[in-house]
């Protein structure tokens, strides 16, 4: 009987240990998820130069910058960083599920999607505009794309805009993508490319067709980009103090010139937190 005592006394400590070990493991489990090894979530456009784009050498663009900026508010180094491609068609569902901890990809905050999820911003106030070749005098109102032939990337709305609001005789040009279009635009195939100006900035921007576009500076929407979170996410608030840090230490400037300014890019001013402008 006291064999049976020692050993039911043996497997009640054996137990304890077991469990104590096991969480132990969780408990060690969690300090590394929230120490050195931590990691953030970032969804960012690959294909955007200028805004967001996978590189041989990296990430880089606006996007990335206000991305990287922010996480380091956030607490997280940039090697801590994970960067997702999220397109446009997918940006909400990836939130949602859960696949990235926010998104700041040319996200234009409007009422539809705020139905979807929440956004901190806006961080940049960009407008439709066109592209020309800079030695184009002939277009100089959204009125003079009249006749001429204009680009935009299969899919977009923006084109149709122009021709159902200011240009009704414009002839439309659908190309695969923006790179095709800037191509058209320089071989004279085309006559002007439009979309967000800050696309387009990223694009002219590029090393091999430096100088040779301009943007029209017509302004003919108002586009307020918003970094996207998880409807409810605390990290709105977070991130939303982290934007007006780089704007107050000029980091945001910085940005804006270094991914937008070899094409002359004549930014807003940095958007007030919360200040939609319609």
């Amino acid at each position: 009987m006291k064999l049976r005592k020692v050993t039911a006394a043996s497997a009640v400590v054996l137990a304890l240990a077991v469990t104590a070990t096991a969480c132990g493991s969780d408990d060690k489990k969690d300090s590394g998820s929230s120490g050195g090894d931590k990691k953030i979530t970032v969804g960012i456009k690959f294909d955007q130069p200028g805004i967001g784009q996978k590189t041989p050498q990296g990430y880089a663009g606006f996007d990335v910058d206000v991305a990287t900026y922010v996480a380091g508010k956030l607490g997280y180094k940039p090697d801590q960083i994970e960067w997702k491609e999220t397109k446009s068609a997918e940006r909400e569902n990836a939130l949602s599920r859960g696949d990235v901890d926010f998104i700041a990809a040319s996200y234009s905050i409007t009422p539809e999607r705020q139905q979807k999820v929440d956004f901190a911003g806006p961080y940049l106030l960009a407008h439709q505009d066109v592209l020309v070749r800079a030695d184009d005098t002939a277009i100089k109102s959204p009125s003079d794309l009249n006749s001429k032939k204009l680009c935009s990337v299969t899919g977009s709305t923006s084109a149709q805009n122009v021709h159902d609001k200011l240009a009704p005789k414009a002839q439309l040009q659908q190309y695969p993508t923006y790179s095709a279009c800037l191509t058209g635009l320089q071989n004279k195939a085309i006559d002007a490319l439009t979309t967000d100006d800050s696309i387009l900035a990223g694009y002219a921007s590029q090393a091999a067709f430096k100088g040779k576009f301009k943007l029209g500076g017509f302004k003919m929407t108002n586009e307020n980009y918003g970094i996207g979170v998880k409807k409810g996410s605390d990290l709105k608030a977070k991130i939303n103090t982290a934007l007006e840090a780089m704007v107050s230490d000029g980091s945001w400037q910085k940005a804006v010139d270094k991914n937008f300014g070899p094409a002359n890019y004549k930014n807003e001013p940095a958007p007030k937190i919360g200040n939609i402008v319609s």
